[in-house]
């Protein structure tokens, strides 16, 4: 059964807060405009660093023996990231062999999901319709449910026991003779689903948050022993009475490992491990891709990488400072709806105004930068604008003239 909640907000009120509103917009569109400068910044300085890299790295076919000769260098070799390290889960009591142990916890809860319509009145106030509803779904962490907007359902949330994610990592991850570094073993994927077979019963127990003598776990397990609601299947761990049908409150953990696997690596050789290349504008150049990858292969994708990025974030730029403008402008479409449906037409033309001028100054910004980042590009591109327009001005004064 759905709830809902209605809230009136008057014009003035709403005039108010689009007043107030201008301050954020402003900071918005700062905080947009720095984002684009930066990223052309960052895109430029990393593709150099790239670059740089590349013309110095060495194809190493062996790596069976750390070479003090290659000490300093840039290196691209594949080879075999291996542990001989047991990670120890230290709750369950699970062990394995691997680069990585993953630890993913998730609680079965009461989820609130709301949903608004907000109709605008004569007058130029607003009627905002909030519907909230609510259903049980496993989720990443516990719902505190006594915020929940519909009363009967406050407080309705509980969990069996409070276990939070972990991973842990192989402290010594060896790649042929050499060891790698954080930077590179964190970059080591592959999770696989575990195999387990028991858990450390006692230790478990000990994470619970309700004991039997207490009115909550008769409430939600009845005259069940700790050690009954602990069930061991596949890679999953589980906390409640019955696995196939769960109740609020019972917990699902899955574990996972990342196994040894062949791996390939463009970094710097210090002595017998590796650190990133550090180029001469500052920025720094490290890349480990899963299985046998060539050279050319990795810095081509690195390069894709680093352009990917530029125009993500060029796009999050726009949409901020596109925000920030439509933030400022916003008053014009509030005062206009008093008329609602003049407002809806004022409202439809900020939006549009704000962005394209967000657009404009976007744009604005990021040719700024490249003439601070890449000169040579902006001076061409601003030629070829310059003979564009040219063009365009001498063919009008002909057909002017004719």
């Amino acid at each position: 059964m759905a709830y809902t909640e209605t809230t009136t907000t008057g014009w003035g009120e709403r005039l108010g807060n689009s007043i107030k509103g201008i301050v954020t917009g402003l900071v918005l569109i700062v905080v947009g405009t720095v984002l684009l400068w930066w990223n052309e910044g960052r895109t430029f300085k990393t593709a150099g660093a790239i670059g740089e890299a590349q013309m110095l790295a060495e194809d190493v076919a062996d790596i069976s023996k750390a070479d003090p000769a290659l000490s300093g260098k840039v290196i691209h070799a594949t080879g075999h990231a291996d542990t001989k390290d047991v990670l120890r889960d230290p709750i369950f009591g699970i062990e394995t062999t691997a680069i990585r142990l993953e630890r993913e916890v998730e609680y079965y809860q009461w989820e609130e999901e709301s949903q608004s319509e907000t109709r605008k009145k004569l007058g130029g106030g607003e009627e905002t319709v909030t519907t909230y509803t609510y259903k049980q779904d496993w989720n990443s962490s516990p719902i505190d449910s006594g915020s929940f907007h519909d009363p009967r359902y406050r407080g309705v949330n509980t969990v069996l026991a409070n276990i939070e994610d972990e991973s842990q990592w192989a402290p010594h991850v060896t790649f042929g003779a050499y060891t790698l570094p954080d930077s590179l073993k964190h970059s080591i994927s592959g999770a696989m689903p575990m195999t387990l077979t028991s858990v450390d019963a006692v230790a478990v127990t000990g994470t619970f948050n309700i004991t039997p003598d207490n009115d909550s776990w008769r409430l939600y397990y009845g005259n069940v022993s700790a050690d009954k609601l602990i069930h061991v299947s596949g890679s999953t761990v589980y906390l409640g009475r019955e696995p196939g049908s769960p109740k609020v409150g019972d917990v699902r953990i899955t574990f996972k490992q990342v196994p040894p696997a062949d791996v390939s690596i463009i970094a710097r050789v210090i002595r017998d491990t590796f650190e990133p290349y550090i180029a001469t504008n500052g920025y720094t150049f490290i890349r480990l891709d899963m299985g046998t990858v060539s050279k050319e292969q990795m810095f081509a994708d690195a390069k894709s990488g680093n352009n990917f990025m530029a125009w993500v974030l060029r796009l999050i730029g726009l949409l901020v400072v596109a925000a920030g403008i439509g933030a400022v402008l916003s008053p014009l479409s509030v005062l206009a709806d008093v008329i609602p449906l003049l407002g809806d037409i004022v409202g439809a033309g900020v939006s549009l105004v704000a962005f394209l001028l967000g657009l404009a100054w976007s744009c604005i910004v990021i040719a700024v930068a490249w003439v601070r980042f890449r000169p040579i590009v902006a001076g061409c591109l601003l030629a070829a604008a310059a003979v564009l327009i040219g063009f365009l001005f001498l063919k009008g004064r002909r057909k002017t003239a004719q």
